[in-house]
């Protein structure tokens, strides 16, 4: 797979499943702007994109502020690969949940993706296609006692994948999701035990890498994922197979 001659954005780009991604893509030959709020997490991400022999560019952006979202879509609209990854995950109890919690969770996960693919989507169109993917979560499609909200943030943004398709598609835009299990990335060791018994609960038997998740997110954004349209790829060790 090569994406030479190809301009990525991948929101949340500065750690974890982002920053493998933003990694992965650069690695084969896509120009990469990587977004995040940590300009220096995110300057170290460019270094080490550039050590490689890569080419990447920051922009900041807090997905959480919508002037920040319009900010980074007309910055960065001409590209031809867009990875909606960033996302906030807050855990526990319905009684519980305040509504900022919920209005953040929904406001990064699904009012910053369809935003920014509303301007880029188009631009894609009118340049001849484009890639967009989404990351997703095997909660979308499994019930998770304590994650509500983000499962359902989730299941929203697998819909529009699907709403997306339909309206770009005949345009030349592949819209797609990956939707990952139990990952190791700084956010998810916060878990502790409670990661390595939810990882251990997949068919695998143990939880993914990043570097595995953005795999499966280049295979989509490349050609040899040309008549893939509307998916929504499972990369959970089989979990919600079961």
């Amino acid at each position: 797979m090569t994406l030479t001659g190809k301009t990525a954005l991948v929101t949340g780009a500065t750690s974890g499943i982002g920053r493998a991604v933003a990694e992965r893509l650069a690695s084969q030959g896509a120009a990469v702007i990587i977004t995040g709020r940590d300009r220096v997490r995110g300057d170290e991400v460019v270094a080490t994109i550039a050590a490689a022999g890569g080419h990447a560019r920051f922009i900041s952006a807090d997905l959480g502020d919508f002037a920040d979202v319009q900010r980074l879509a007309e910055a960065a609209s001409d590209v031809d690969i867009l990875v909606n990854n960033a996302g906030v995950f807050p855990g526990g109890p319905t009684a519980q949940t305040t509504q900022d919690s919920f209005d953040l969770t929904f406001d990064v996960n699904v009012k910053a993706p369809f935003f920014l693919t509303a301007t880029i989507a188009p631009r894609m169109a009118a340049r001849g296609g484009g890639a967009i993917i989404n990351v997703s979560t095997m909660a979308a499609t499994i019930g998770m006692d304590g994650l509500a909200v983000y499962g359902a943030s989730k299941a929203a943004i697998e819909s529009l994948t699907k709403a997306w398709t339909a309206e770009y598609a005949a345009q030349g835009v592949r819209v797609n999701t990956v939707a990952p299990g139990p990952t190791r990335t700084p956010a998810s060791a916060a878990m502790g035990e409670m990661f390595d018994v939810l990882a251990s609960s997949t068919p695998a038997g143990h939880g993914a890498t990043p570097e595995e998740i953005a795999a499966a997110v280049a295979f989509l954004a490349s050609d040899d994922a040309s008549f893939v349209y509307g998916a929504i790829l499972p990369a959970d060790g089989g979990r919600v197979a079961v």
